[in-house]
């Protein structure tokens, strides 16, 4: 065991240090590399992960690629612009219209494209209407959080939802049906409890007319307005894909490649460029991350876990559910959501309930944002602030997380009591 925890400790950090430009899905390939070596995994546990990972890792690609579309086309910014009109200049208005804009993309669009995409967009909206550090600083937080606590509807919302869904044969209707009020109560109590501890830092009044007309942000009118009935259609889709037991990412991905041939036709978009700086990186992460991950489950840490998790089931719903989720939590926070989901379906295999299943995917949603290296989007988030000349110490963002997390989880894991 003391061979695959190092293995996997020593590949963990180098991801989140990513020294000399080192990228994390290069890392992760070097990792598994070592654990297949050093006999940690076989082949055969290689070709398990794979199946495990592939549909959620393609559908991630899918989600992103329609992501940098709509972006290209103005898409996200002509919501951001729409949002901040709507508030008609009332800073905690605007506050609470941006965190439902984040929550919105979140769900549709994964926690990873709304961290990529709209966080750029929010902070030069910010810097337009001259804004002072402490108020950037104040949004771009509780965006930051409510594009995890928010991820939580949609099978293909997170990375994590697909991986546990796939694990446990549940369906898109059967997801959604089972989330829809964790992710309504989550996006209701994060924005609540996000005001009460960021409303000093927010204006009461912010002069909304140095922002342009969202229509003159637009590449593409029509596109635009044809992106809405797209979206709708691909939401369709997904129901069709799950009566008829079909992989997610077939309408993810194949939806997002129709929708960038349809932008490259009226050259709103170019396909090779798109292609090309999609973040294909993650591919490589989630495959080669979780064949260290699985090594742990062959040294036997899955069943430590088994253990804990079936003497949790023996007590009541309300134990067993608040159990999970904030052991996965605390995983999350710890040592990232990615590894902590998939030890966690693998040992919830043998437990029989998979009520805890959700509580597994809530706790790996959520308790992320305890840490800034608690979850991939958190982690690309500091990486595009720190592009865009934004640094958030790590005490900075773990004080922050520690405060608002805990209360947040406890009353979305209650949903499921």
């Amino acid at each position: 065991m003391i061979l695959s925890i190092s293995i996997f400790l020593i590949t963990l950090i180098f991801v989140i240090w990513q020294p000399k430009g080192l990228q994390i899905g290069t890392t992760a390939v070097i990792g598994a590399i070592v654990a297949l070596v050093l006999q940690v995994v076989s082949l055969d546990d290689v070709l398990i992960v794979t199946g495990i990972v592939w549909d959620a890792t393609l559908a991630f690609i899918g989600i992103i690629i329609l992501s940098m579309v709509l972006d290209e086309i103005g898409f996200f910014e002509w919501c951001a612009i729409k949002m901040a009109k709507l508030s008609k200049g009332n800073g905690h208005l605007m506050f609470v219209y941006a965190l439902i804009l984040g929550s919105f993309v979140s769900a549709l669009f994964a926690n990873d494209g709304a961290a990529l995409i709209l966080t750029p967009i929010l902070l030069a909206k910010m810097r337009i209407l001259k804004l002072n550090a402490k108020t950037i600083l104040a949004f771009l937080l509780a965006g930051g959080f409510i594009s995890d606590s928010a991820s939580l509807p949609f099978v293909f919302s997170n990375l994590t939802n697909i991986v546990t869904a796939n694990y446990f044969n549940i369906g898109f209707m059967q997801y959604l049906s089972n989330m829809i009020i964790p992710y309504i109560v989550s996006t209701f109590v994060s924005i609540i409890i996000l005001w009460i501890v960021l409303r000093n830092d927010i204006p009461k009044i912010i002069d909304t007319s140095l922002l342009k007309n969202p229509d003159d942000v637009l590449k593409n009118k029509m596109l635009f307005k044809f992106s809405w009935f797209f979206l709708a259609l691909l939401l369709v889709g997904y129901f069709i894909g799950d009566r008829y037991d079909l992989p997610i990412s077939l309408f993810a991905l194949g939806g997002a490649l129709i929708f960038l041939a349809i932008a490259s036709y009226t050259k709103s978009a170019k396909a090779w460029l798109t292609i090309k700086t999609a973040p294909w990186q993650v591919v490589w992460f989630s495959i080669g991350l979780y064949i260290v991950v699985y090594g742990l489950k062959n040294a036997g840490l899955t069943d430590y876990l088994t253990v804990i998790l079936k003497d949790l089931s023996t007590h009541s719903d309300f134990v067993a559910v608040m159990g999970t989720g904030f052991i996965s939590a605390f995983l999350s926070a710890i040592m990232n959501n990615m590894p902590t989901v998939m030890i966690m379906d693998i040992a919830l295999h043998d437990v029989g309930n998979q009520t805890l299943a959700y509580a597994n995917i809530i706790g790996c949603n959520l308790g992320p944002k305890m840490t800034p290296f608690g979850s991939l989007a958190t982690l690309l988030w500091l990486h595009v602030l720190s592009q865009k000349g934004v640094k958030i110490g790590f005490w900075q963002y773990s004080k922050f997380g520690l405060i608002v997390t805990p209360p947040v989880l406890f009353i979305v894991l209650l949903t499921l009591v």
